[in-house]
């Protein structure tokens, strides 16, 4: 086949998707607004219900239940206002959501206790540290326990938010711990070298451009970088060291990095049992006396976001180029933020 038949295979490919989404798109507005009119509603109110709400709206039980926390995937910054569908809705870590759902937990008469299902290799330090945090501050109010049961993996940032948790189940094919912080960047010079390319920075200072792709790091930016890691790394093994009662010492000879089988965690003292998750909640409504019609609650929003749902399909069926994929890891990794992160 010649290279023009095929770009225009491909690009009748791209416009057939195009209207097929505009069309779609289009049914939808169209069926809503008509809704809209019968019921004599607001028209902004239909096409908030299209494009999502513009703050997570979060419904409680009304009965005595169990909220629970989906540790799922990367730890960073996130919305469900994201078109790269990083919300809770399709499995993956939310903090917005999660932060807005244990304050209403804070407030719900109903709420017994929180659950952690932790499958994550951990992400950014900030947003570990903020749901630690809050976690801690939701058990200081309501004295309410909170648990966690660790999938496949609870590494890291994900191990550093389960250090709330006053009881760690975990399977025993977990690999959990890899407590430790890194910073990865990713240097061009070479290839930059190659191409006949130089970066100019004009900065205020000489470490203003510390890590830039096309620069090398010096010694003393070395040094600044490792001295953040170390701080960000203190900061790690004092919350294990508080949340499993582990002496700090030997917290920190254990915390190398590395990652730990269920058997070797437990003989750590990093997790309490190796059991199953319904072992757990077996536990759960035994220590807070819950029935065993009890409710688990999965964090999620109430409010859906069409343009999300649209995007997320479309991007299923069209797979990243090896370019793209390659932006993707260096925008990734190699961004020099702080990371409680299993590579």
């Amino acid at each position: 086949m010649k290279k023009k038949q095929l770009i225009g295979i491909v690009v009748a490919g791209a416009v057939f998707i195009a209207v097929c989404a505009t069309g779609i798109l289009s049914n939808v507005v169209q069926s809503k607004l008509t809704a809209a009119t019968e019921d004599k509603k607001n028209t902004t109110d239909v096409l908030s219900s299209i494009w999502g709400k513009s703050e997570e709206e979060i419904t409680l039980p009304t009965n005595d239940f169990v909220g629970v926390l989906n540790i799922v995937g990367t730890i960073q910054a996130s919305s469900s206002r994201s078109v790269s569908l990083t919300g809770s809705d399709d499995g993956q870590y939310n903090h917005d959501l999660y932060m807005n759902y244990v304050d209403q937990l804070e407030k719900s008469k109903n709420n017994k206790a929180i659950l952690l299902y932790v499958n994550s290799p951990g992400g950014t330090v900030y947003e570990s540290d903020e749901l630690y945090l809050k976690l801690m501050e939701y058990k200081e109010k309501t004295k309410r326990p909170v648990y966690a049961y660790f999938g496949s993996q609870a590494c890291s940032g994900a191990y550093y938010i389960s250090m709330a948790a006053d009881k760690i189940y975990t399977n025993r094919n977990t690999w959990t711990g890899s407590i430790g912080v890194i910073v990865s960047l990713t240097n061009y010079k070479k290839l930059y070298d190659k191409l006949g390319i130089k970066e100019i920075d004009i900065t205020s200072g000489k470490n203003k451009s510390m890590g830039s792709g096309g620069l090398d790091l010096t010694g003393e930016q070395r040094d600044i970088l490792q001295s953040l890691v170390d701080e960000a790394y203190d900061q790690f093994a004092g919350i294990v060291s508080e949340g499993r009662g582990l002496d700090i010492n030997t917290v920190k000879k254990i915390a190398d990095g590395r990652i730990y089988s269920a058997k070797q965690a437990k003989e750590k003292g990093l997790v309490d049992e190796i059991g199953s998750e319904d072992e757990l909640k077996a536990l759960i409504r035994k220590e807070n006396k819950l029935g065993k019609d009890v409710v688990y609650d999965v964090a999620k929003s109430s409010g859906s976001d069409f343009l999300s749902g649209l995007m997320g399909s479309v991007q299923k069926i069209m797979p990243k180029s090896d370019s793209e994929l390659a932006v993707d890891i260096v925008e990734n990794k190699g961004k020099g933020v702080l990371m409680y992160y299993a590579d």
